[in-house]
């Protein structure tokens, strides 16, 4: 391996490390940090609350993001609000985001 591939190999990887969105995390992992148990996962998978990419061998990986969005549903369970609460509660704030970002655009023209 040359120290150009070397350096290459080392870009590419930061640039994973660095998108939110890859998905990196197991569910196991995903468990582990955030206190919770497999099966919970798998439900709020089956729920379409999240929806993690699969490997090619079908095992669930979740990108940063879905952790974070993971974390505000237990937020928001922990505040009572039920699983068909949380999906619109979800669903409201992508579509916040999505109008902000549309706004910018108007703003930048």
């Amino acid at each position: 391996m040359t120290d150009d591939d070397a350096s290459s190999r080392t870009q590419q990887a930061g640039g994973l490390l660095e998108d939110t969105s890859a998905p990196f995390y197991t569910i196991g992992q995903v468990a582990e940090i955030l206190g919770m148990q497999p099966p919970a996962l798998r439900r709020l998978d089956e729920q379409a609350i999240v929806s993690p990419e699969r490997s090619e061998g079908g095992q669930r990986r979740y990108s940063h993001d879905e952790v974070q969005r993971l974390r505000e549903v237990l937020e928001l369970t922990e505040e009572g609000v039920t699983l068909p609460g949380i999906r619109k509660v979800l669903e409201l704030r992508q579509q916040v985001d999505e109008l902000k970002e549309e706004v910018a655009e108007l703003k930048g023209q």
